[in-house]
């Protein structure tokens, strides 16, 4: 039997709504993901400390280019094969 600590909490928050609150806001962070790594990654390899003065929209636009690349070869990979 598993219980989620989530509804527990939930079932008794009018008993303890300071602890409610607090477990709430503890239980509801996520873990780190592969794809949250992956993000960190590839900031580090975008921002190096030759391009440490690179502006944050900057920054942000060329990680979106990234991904769109990888999406991009992922996709023709599917349609064409791995050959």
């Amino acid at each position: 039997m598993s219980a989620d600590p989530l509804e527990w909490w939930y079932a008794r928050r009018e008993q303890f709504p300071n602890l409610y609150r607090f477990a709430h806001d503890i239980l509801c962070i996520p873990g780190s993901a592969v794809a949250v790594e992956r993000i960190f990654s590839g900031g580090r390899d975008t921002v190096s400390l030759c391009r440490a003065s690179l502006k944050a929209e900057t920054i942000q636009a060329l990680m979106v280019v990234k991904a769109q690349l990888r999406m991009a070869r992922i996709a023709i990979i599917e349609i064409l094969g791995d050959d």
